[in-house]
């Protein structure tokens, strides 16, 4: 029985890869110019250039920063033991916000200085604005030991940094627009650059958030049973709100704000297989990737060729989906 859950378990994980690798091919086609620029890459100089300088990173970019999420939201669910936990529960989406309002803000209002802003220094203020509203959390929190407390402090974070930001951006419209497409999330900035930078974030929080699932599997059963364990809770703890805070931070910078992501891709993979928290982090990372590629995708063709903010997109399907979740689980316990 063992044996046939693991294989289960890989076998649910290939189909997550294959998945994301076929639709990583149908985003090389998906633009402007369709597929036509992707057939023609072989022997256009310009379609090589838009399918590999554009598409690609885009694509994969849109793959990397769902994997981020994903991986935050099944470390947020497990330290918080809340299954409606997601990455941005301790300010960092807050903090985020309002580091690209200062930038903004410190960049001035032109369309020059704007899109040298939105290139270069937008992505550093988004990252730093996360870390610090996370760091500020734990100060207000007194650490990590008090779950409850973390929360409550990530709550009142988030408030007030959010309203920081709205009086920032009253008090200078010209950044409203700027401002909007951050809050709204977008994949269309993202280059290889952005994805060299994801992708080594990535690969340092899943390897500590595998390393550090047992933690997880501890605090799932209460907290005796977790120090019955043995193990340095508290530094443990620490270290896996370093790789939330590190997981989402190098997401929003590179994408803006992305909603329901991290929720939802927890959700999706425990409906389908049960296993410890090393699994799921690592299913999480392959859903997400997953789930904010196709995003990425259905934003780019169903208006085409416009584009629709990826992050309404996401929002209105992750809404519908954990509202059919809700839906399910109450009229399972009513004929309970």
């Amino acid at each position: 029985m063992h044996t046939r859950h693991q294989r289960r378990v890989w076998l649910f994980g290939i189909a997550l890869l294959v998945l994301g690798g076929t639709l990583a091919v149908l985003g090389l086609g998906i633009g402007s110019t369709g597929f036509e620029s992707l057939l023609a890459a072989w022997s256009d100089p310009v379609a090589l250039r838009i399918v590999w300088d554009i598409r690609l990173p885009r694509t994969l970019g849109a793959w990397l920063a769902g994997a981020l999420l994903g991986l935050a939201g099944s470390v947020a669910q497990g330290l918080f033991r809340n299954p409606l936990a997601d990455p941005y529960l301790l300010g960092s989406a807050s903090g985020a916000s309002l580091g690209v309002a200062v930038a903004l803000l410190l960049f001035g209002g032109s369309a020059a200085s704007m899109q040298w802003a939105m290139r270069l220094g937008l992505t550093g203020a988004a990252f730093v604005g996360a870390v610090l509203a996370v760091m500020l959390t734990l100060v207000l929190a007194r650490g990590v030991q008090q779950t409850l407390r973390l929360l409550l402090a990530g709550v009142i974070v988030g408030v007030v940094l959010g309203a920081a930001k709205d009086l920032i951006t009253i008090a200078s419209a010209d950044i409203l627009q700027a401002i909007q497409g951050f809050i709204l999330g977008s994949t269309g900035l993202v280059g290889w650059s952005a994805c060299a930078v994801m992708a080594a974030v990535g690969a340092v929080c899943l390897l500590l958030g595998w390393a550090l699932a047992p933690v997880l599997d501890g605090l799932a059963l209460g907290e005796a049973t977790a120090r019955s364990l043995g193990l340095p809770l508290g530094a443990m703890r620490a270290t896996l709100v370093v790789v939330l805070a590190l997981a989402t931070g190098a997401a929003v910078a590179q994408t803006g704000l992305i909603a329901f992501v991290g929720l939802a891709a927890p959700h999706l993979v425990r409906s389908v297989v049960k296993t410890t928290h090393a699994g799921l982090i690592v299913l999480s990372a392959a859903m997400g990737g997953l789930l904010l590629m196709a995003a990425d995708l259905l934003a780019r063709w169903l208006i085409a060729p416009q584009e629709l903010p990826v992050g309404v997109l996401t929002a209105v399907l992750g809404g519908s989906y954990l509202l059919w979740l809700m839906h399910r689980r109450s009229a399972r316990g009513g004929v309970a």
